[in-house]
């Protein structure tokens, strides 16, 4: 099959959640030997040349990159905000210049397949339609209004009431490009059943973030036991939201009883403020590091203390791949049919998260045991070959 997927950030470097979802999804349709295109803008906070991409992945795929800087500037949402319905995060993708390339590519080559990387690809439907016969694919990385409508209920005041204001547009939005689309592919049932109330009548195929488990290998070689540790973008306020909460209500009593336990933390573009609210006691903050993979494996219990977002926590499926017991919320193994006790340990408050962390820092059997279970769960659930096999059938049949 001829595919184009088409992106509102670069899928290399693979160091989020959306980059690691659209750039596995790519390796997969190219392992089973169909032609793919990439056609992605190029956004000032995402921004990469295509030399930065390996050789042999730019070999096999072909990659086009539009400059849509997509920045977030405070009058432009002031602005949007008093004289627009549209949702800002919506309007800053919506760009004259990726139009004049998609319709550029759609005049020099045929695609089977054309497949929409997250919501904010939609408004370029009319474009494709006008431009190509290609069955156009939807694939929902998220209920995107969710997000926001989770984080608004953690805030306060004008905060809350601009992100109320921003999710009932989003919603309004998301439901605009229902059935505008052939075929729906959203990332976890659930988000597929909720499209479905919402009115999609396309026909749908769940395909879960896969993973390639040549790149994931877990080894205990470096392990430090008992350490904790949380990996993700510090610049999503689900992630701040959580961590904050974490490191005030949790932290102090897990660590009273263990003063010699390291929480280290890493991700990229946190913010100053948030910076120095994680000074505390015990707590490694690392930023931005080279190895993702490594740094996961060095360490023993991942902590995910998420109360917003939506979609599926790849962080959560990376970790487990590499065999980490995990505790999270409800929210944070959201759309990963989980066990509680057997593959990962969930909690929703103070107690259960503390109960939770010394149940594995004071058992190592336990932690060893989780941790096992989770990497046969991922292996069995989340390969990423047959995920793409499964789509790529999904694409056949219509």
């Amino acid at each position: 099959m001829r595919i184009l997927q088409l992106m509102n950030k670069a899928p290399w470097p693979p160091k989020d959640g959306g980059a690691i979802a659209c750039l596995n999804m790519t390796k997969g349709f190219l392992m089973l030997g169909h032609e793919v295109t990439v056609l992605s803008m190029n956004t000032s906070k995402h921004h990469i040349r295509i030399k930065d991409m390996p050789a042999d992945l730019r070999k096999r795929a072909e990659f086009r990159l539009v400059e849509v800087p997509a920045s977030i500037n405070w009058f432009e949402a002031a602005l949007n905000l008093l004289f627009s319905d549209l949702p800002y995060n919506a309007q800053r993708f919506i760009s004259d210049e990726f139009s004049h390339e998609l319709v550029k590519l759609l005049n020099e080559k045929t695609f089977d397949v054309i497949q929409l990387e997250g919501l904010y690809l939609c408004p370029y439907i009319p474009v494709i339609r006008k431009h190509s016969q290609a069955r156009i694919a939807y694939r929902a990385h998220n209920i995107e209004y969710e997000i926001w409508e989770r984080t608004a209920k953690l805030s306060e005041g004008l905060r809350s009431k601009y992100l109320r204001n921003l999710s009932r547009r989003i919603k309004k939005f998301e439901e605009s490009y229902l059935n505008t689309y052939d075929l729906l592919v959203p990332i976890t049932d659930r988000d597929g059943i909720i499209l479905d109330k919402l009115g999609n009548t396309k026909p749908r195929h769940t395909s879960q973030t896969g993973i390639d488990f040549a790149s994931l290998v877990p080894t205990a070689k470096k392990l430090e036991f008992p350490s904790l540790f949380h990996i993700g973008a510090l610049d999503w306020a689900p992630n701040q939201e959580g961590l904050i909460w974490f490191f005030n209500q949790c932290w102090p009593k897990i660590y009273e009883q263990n003063p010699d336990l390291k929480f280290y933390l890493a991700g990229r573009n946190a913010p100053d403020w948030f910076a120095k609210l994680i000074k505390k006691d015990g707590v490694v903050y690392l930023g931005e590091i080279n190895d993702a993979y490594d740094f996961i494996n060095s360490k023993a219990i991942m902590i995910v203390p998420l109360f917003s977002g939506s979609g599926m926590r790849i962080k959560i499926i990376e970790g487990m791949a590499l065999g980490k017991p995990i505790v999270t919320t409800d929210i944070g193994t959201e759309g990963i049919p989980t066990e509680n006790g057997r593959n990962i340990l969930i909690a929703n408050d103070v107690d259960q998260f503390v109960d939770a962390v010394m149940r594995l820092i004071n058992n190592r059997e336990l932690a060893d045991r989780i941790g096992k279970s989770a990497i046969g769960f991922i292996q069995e659930k989340f390969d990423n070959l047959s995920q793409a096999e499964a789509l790529v059938e999904f694409y056949k049949n219509h």
